[in-house]
């Protein structure tokens, strides 16, 4: 089936390849027939005199003659269509024979869930996408398991689903809305989600994890990112200078933090 679909896919290619060079050859032929009969009815009409008329059908002439002389579009032959079909042939041919080296014929498709059942038993690290799909299972067995949705959060922001990690962070808060570090990991979630933009969302998470917990490092840094973005160089320096005052002096994020801290009294 698929080698006979192939041959089909390549007889369809050559097919539209030649009809479309003879219909570019067919527009060009009614053009220049269209352009001399307008040429001779402005002669009968007394809009062109004799000498106008001549030249007039001459220029027009070598402008035909020109553009047949140019090339065309690449028309498909009929020893095209062979090699064709014979390097389609060759592909099939080849993809086969891979397959039966490397492949394994007859091997029945493994569900999903299996799949999960195989990844909560394997001893190794698993990836991020795995570890996701693992405590997702738990918490569908557990949906009121705040600790469960927590986990499932981080194992998607980790994966890279951003949109995913903060639905499993609101979920979470609905059970356990006193969670600091929760409100900030939602915060954090939504930045992600939003391309690195603190949208008013992602701002309100992270003022409420500072109203529960205000050592809440990343929701000041974040804060003070959308404080410095406003130009707002007192509400950065705020947020930012007890963020700096617990960095290791050796911690390449304090001097960055300390080269962007606006001046004191300034603006961004």
């Amino acid at each position: 089936m698929t080698a006979l679909l192939a041959a089909l896919a390549g007889l369809l290619v050559l097919a539209g390849a030649r009809r479309g060079a003879g219909a570019g050859e067919a527009v060009e032929t009614v053009a220049a027939a269209a352009e001399l009969a307008e040429l001779d009815r402005l002669k009968t009409r007394g809009l062109l005199d004799e000498a106008g008329w001549t030249a007039a059908r001459a220029e027009a002439g070598r402008r035909i003659l020109s553009a047949q002389r140019a090339p065309t579009e690449v028309r498909a032959g009929a020893k095209d269509r062979v090699w064709v079909l014979a390097g389609i042939g060759a592909t099939v041919a080849a993809a086969l024979g891979l397959y039966l080296v490397v492949g394994t014929a007859g091997l029945p498709d493994q569900s999903y869930e299996r799949r999960v059942d195989q990844w909560a038993t394997l001893s190794e690290p698993l990836e991020a996408q795995q570890i996701a799909a693992v405590i997702e299972r738990q918490v569908k067995e557990q949906p009121d398991n705040p600790q469960a949705l927590a986990m499932l959060g981080a194992a998607r922001f980790e994966a890279g689903d951003a949109i995913g990690a903060a639905s499993a962070f609101r979920r979470m808060l609905t059970l356990t809305p006193n969670d600091a570090q929760g409100w900030a990991r939602l915060g954090e979630s939504l930045v992600r989600a939003n391309g690195g933009t603190i949208g008013a969302d992602a701002e309100a998470a992270f003022r409420e994890a500072l109203k529960l917990d205000p050592g809440q490092l990343g929701a000041l840094y974040f804060l003070g990112e959308a404080a410095l973005a406003r130009g707002d160089g007192a509400e950065t320096r705020r947020l930012w200078l007890p963020l700096i005052s617990v960095l290791d002096p050796a911690d390449p994020r304090r001097a960055d933090l300390e080269r962007r801290l606006p001046p004191f009294g300034g603006a961004q």
